[in-house]
């Protein structure tokens, strides 16, 4: 059902991409041209941009976010028998990683104001048989990786950051990806700088952890037909690493476009709504939050009501995520089953995201925020 209100999708990849068309296709030609469609000049290139950018030594390209975060756990020796620490609330391939390489995932809570993993969790839950650490950038804000990697010092233990909703974030103006011992970045289409297919990105600043990175996305081989490691076939392609490079150039104005965007949401839901019925995201004051999503709290059990009122109003949402990682079917079983994370089934009943993207115009957020307090005013009736 439509009521005649403008459409607003929740994502508008197309409307980005349309103005750089040019520069992509002078860009994917000199790649045909050159016939070095893998590692080719490109790749370097873009390597050599996003570890300027990140401001760490080392930056690897590999075939998606998700095979950075698995390459991270294989060059770090991850295995069977130790434990890594991960948040529940994130998308399923910052566990998936883990439990592939035949280690546990020990899951922990979340913060209810930032959705990022509770460092006071993490301490908690480490034991001696933990490896590793994977703190999750979720959204476009940093989680507090201060305390997090201060932590993991004084143990001994690895810090993985999953920054794949978060390039160009920063916590105390020091970029995501730089600090821990590994940076995982995705270029998939939805990400802030996205391609035009899948591909990711390694962070690194020990040149000894950035060359094992290297070593085990090139299937473990150095030299030529001589595997030293059981690596994988892992590799940026210079048609995407092409393509990112033309987006790169605009990233810096495209996170101010979507930090004005989320200022704006904000300032509109709190003239149309209660704190008690909607709750904006928070931006925590260390951050530099880049906003990869726009991700509201729904109180009192009316999420989905909401979602189905602004789907026939041909309003785009998601729900990122509603399944918490522990409770999904491949991962039922008697340890698991046990894991209480309450902030983090809060969230997964509650969160509701906006439509979030640069080119999202004033009119748009607008007609998402009237069509909110729409909903509202209705419900008020109907009590009423």
């Amino acid at each position: 059902m439509s009521d005649g209100t403008t459409s607003v999708p929740l994502l508008d990849v197309a409307r980005g991409n349309t103005p750089l068309r040019e520069a992509f296709l002078e860009a994917l030609q000199e790649v045909v041209d050159s016939g070095r469609f893998l590692f080719g000049p490109d790749v370097t290139q873009l390597e050599e941009e996003i570890a300027s950018f990140s401001q760490v030594d080392h930056a690897i390209g590999c075939a998606s976010g998700s095979d950075a975060l698995l390459l991270a756990l294989l060059a770090l020796n991850i295995g069977p028998g130790d434990e890594v620490i991960v948040p529940s609330f994130t998308f399923f391939a910052s566990v998936s990683c883990i439990t592939r390489v035949g280690a546990t995932p020990v899951f922990v809570d979340i913060r209810p104001d930032t959705f990022n993993v509770d460092p006071a969790a993490i301490e908690a839950a480490i034991t001696p048989r933990t490896k590793a650490i994977i703190p999750v950038h979720l959204f476009g804000q940093c989680a507090e990786i201060d305390r997090i990697c201060k932590t993991a010092a004084q143990h001994n233990i690895p810090v993985i950051e999953d920054a794949a909703q978060s390039i160009g974030a920063a916590y105390h103006s020091r970029p995501a990806g730089s600090w821990g011992t590994v940076g995982c970045f995705s270029f998939y289409p939805t990400k802030n700088l996205g391609g035009m297919g899948d591909g990711g990105m390694l962070s690194a600043n020990d040149p000894a952890t950035a060359d094992r990175l290297r070593l085990f996305a090139g299937h473990g081989m150095r030299p030529r037909y001589y595997h030293q490691v059981v690596g994988i076939n892992s590799r940026l392609d210079s048609f995407q690493a092409a393509v990112l490079r033309v987006k790169f150039a605009q990233l810096p104005e495209a996170i101010r476009k979507r930090q004005a965007n989320a200022d704006r949401y904000s300032r509109l839901l709190k003239d149309v709504v209660d704190s008690d019925q909607i709750q904006s995201p928070v931006a925590s004051e260390n951050s530099y939050h880049v906003w990869n999503q726009y991700s509201i709290r729904v109180g009192g059990g009316r999420r989905d009501a909401l979602r189905a009122f602004l789907s026939e109003r041909n309003i785009g949402t998601e729900i990122y995520y509603p399944i918490p990682v522990h409770k999904q079917e491949c991962y039922r079983n008697e340890s698991f089953a046990k894991v209480s994370l309450p902030e983090t089934d809060a969230a997964c009943a509650e969160i509701l995201n906006l439509p979030m993207f640069p080119e999202l115009t004033e009119a748009e957020q607008q007609t998402v925020v009237k069509q909110i307090g729409e909903f509202y005013q209705q419900a008020g009736r109907v009590a009423a």
